[in-house]
């Protein structure tokens, strides 16, 4: 058996709370890109945070010991300029309700970005902005309430910060939303697949991983376009939500965190009539008087891993577990 990521030919990292959370990298995260890289990995940078542009996003990997090129680097501003010609003429003036990141890819591919709706924009871009206040959120409102089309960058509720996790671009997008009576008419980031079609292209990958922290924009986006997805517990997703996740947010593999690329992947097997026990590694969990019961203990992951593989195959036989056992005796992964 080869070593993780051996198995691809591009691995698509996901940013927040996977190579870095606010200014600091992930622990581990810098040496196992590196580890990977050496091995001959491409690797394809992808955030729905619309922020900042795309080399500011290539000098703070490079700063934290992630050295990368700019078009490694793929953007949800990046996959919203490419949904936006499916609406208007090039050259259109459009609304820009966010940061940096969304108007200067404007400019670069001949778009007009202003910030008023007198200004006679021709459609809404909105991205989260860590200075977006309720003006902003005004204009945008009266802007979709006029008819505009409007293109949301991403739609993640929250994103992780050194503080905590905190409001990211979909909850603001909500609040439009609630205000307007309307959804967006496209959404360019995860789950939506524009933006990882965009890095796969770029990267002209055919067997890629996507890599995350968030089972709803990231584990949903691969599964979406039918790519196997690596989930690590860095970012804002706890064991908890892992156990009970939707079939279409469950990843293809888990780990604590990105060391998990230079190991081998242990197998996971589900077994029993009923399919209530798994086994991985050292490691066994049982349904046990519809609960979830550790019968053999080995590394704390490995538990995980046989837990949700028990639980997903239970809930797909429609019964329910109670997870409250597994999840004390794996306290450490919150």
């Amino acid at each position: 058996m080869s070593t993780l990521h051996r198995q691809f030919d591009a691995l698509l990292f996901d940013l927040d709370g996977v190579v870095y959370v606010g200014p600091e990298a992930v622990p581990h995260a810098a040496s196992s890109i590196a580890g990977a890289r050496q091995e001959g990995a491409a690797c394809g940078f992808i955030t729905n945070n619309a922020a900042r542009t795309a080399e500011v996003v290539a000098e703070h990997l490079t700063s934290i010991g992630v050295p990368c090129c700019l078009d490694e680097v793929i953007t949800s501003p990046q996959a919203a300029i490419t949904v936006l010609g499916d609406f208007v003429e090039p050259g259109s003036r459009i609304l820009v309700i966010g940061g940096s990141g969304i108007a200067d890819e404007l400019v670069a591919h001949g778009y007009v970005p202003v910030r008023s709706l007198d200004d006679a924009p021709a459609a809404v871009v909105q991205g989260f902005s860590p200075d977006l206040g309720w003006r902003d959120l005004a204009e945008a409102t009266f802007a979709v309430r006029a008819g505009l089309p409007w293109i949301a960058t991403n739609p993640d509720r929250t994103f992780p910060t050194p503080r905590g996790v905190a409001p990211g671009n979909g909850a603001l997008v909500g609040l439009v939303a609630e205000a307007a009576g309307r959804r967006p008419d496209a959404v360019a980031g995860k789950p939506e697949p524009p933006l990882l079609h965009e890095a796969i292209g770029r990267l002209s990958a055919s067997r890629p991983l996507m890599i995350g922290d968030r089972l709803d924009t990231d584990i949903a986006a691969g599964a979406r376009i039918g790519i196997p997805t690596l989930l690590v517990l860095t970012g804002v997703t706890t064991v908890e939500e892992v156990l009970r996740a939707d079939r279409e947010e469950r990843p293809t593999f888990m780990a604590g965190d990105l060391r998990v690329l230079l190991a081998e992947y242990p197998e996971v097997v589900v077994e029993g009539r009923d399919s209530s026990v798994a086994r991985c590694g050292g490691s066994e969990v049982s349904v046990v008087d519809h609960r979830l019961v550790v019968t053999k203990a080995g590394e704390s992951m490995d538990v995980v891993r046989a837990a949700a593989a028990v639980a997903w195959a239970q809930a797909d036989r429609g019964h329910g577990v109670d997870t409250s056992g597994i999840l004390e005796s794996a306290g450490w992964i919150r």
